[in-house]
């Protein structure tokens, strides 16, 4: 697919997903939302170890794009086509063993706070805000907002975010959970790849049992955890870089992952 919304790269097992509707504040249309689901099938199928979602200028991603909502001529056909596809690559971001680093350069709105909260490792520039924004223009939340949310930040402070539209700044963000850290504007991308490059070097199959574990911390009954643990660390036995990080352990020598 050639992309019209985004920029792809992939470069020492680190893929960056750009989104770029500068014109639009990069806002979220149905275009873009078929190019996210691509760009997220393509880090599992060319082999990405880490991910960089962000944005350009002063937005991360501000939403959806309510003009092109109000052109369509069947509106909740529209939306529920976009909310499907955005909503695939959101799935496959979150099961993919790669981890996904949200560096959300400027403001996140609506979709755009849901994506960036969708994220393994959320870094902030100092001059990020976020927004549910949803209720504002009449509508109910989607792209995993009220899956993440509540598991963040709890559900009192969920609602308040989802009903009053209260923006938080980045350092808010922070204090609440909503961010990892905050960083200086002029070194978030910079710092997103520093991270994504020490990632991209680590146990890559260790990340993705860890991340679908951590998914169900909320949901399921402590025998049932207990039991994919189990299930899950057996499983890292058999993959190269468990005997590796293990003989690496053993021999006091610096493991060297290939993420399998």
């Amino acid at each position: 697919m050639a992309y019209e919304t985004l920029l792809w790269s992939l470069e020492n097992d680190v893929a960056e997903i750009v989104m770029t509707r500068n014109a639009s504040a990069t806002a979220l249309n149905a275009r873009m939302c078929d190019e996210l689901f691509d760009a997220a099938c393509r880090c599992e199928t060319e082999g990405a170890r880490a991910v960089i979602l962000t944005g350009t200028g002063k937005t991360f991603n501000v939403g959806g794009d309510l003009s092109e909502f109000s052109r369509a001529k069947n509106k909740a056909e529209h939306v529920t086509r976009m909310a499907t596809m955005v909503h695939a690559a959101i799935s496959r971001f979150a099961h993919m063993d790669a981890p996904l680093i949200s560096a959300v350069n400027g403001s996140a709105g609506g979709a755009g706070f849901s994506m960036a909260l969708a994220a393994d490792i959320v870094l902030a520039s100092e001059h990020a805000r976020f927004v549910s924004a949803y209720t504002a223009s009449g509508l109910s939340p989607d792209g995993s907002l009220t899956y993440y949310l509540a598991k963040h930040i709890g559900l009192l402070r969920a609602k308040e975010l989802i009903l009053t539209n209260r923006v938080l700044s980045a350092q808010e963000a922070c204090k609440w959970g909503l961010v990892t850290r905050v960083v200086a504007s002029g070194q978030m991308i910079a710092d997103a790849r520093k991270l994504a490059t020490e990632l991209a070097s680590g146990p890559t199959r260790a990340f993705g049992g860890a991340k679908r574990l951590l998914d169900t911390a909320y949901s399921e009954s402590l025998e049932t955890q207990l039991d994919k643990e189990t299930r899950s660390i057996a499983e890292m036995m058999r993959t190269d870089d468990g005997q590796t990080g293990i003989e690496a352990f053993l021999s006091k020598q610096k493991p060297s992952f290939r993420g399998a």
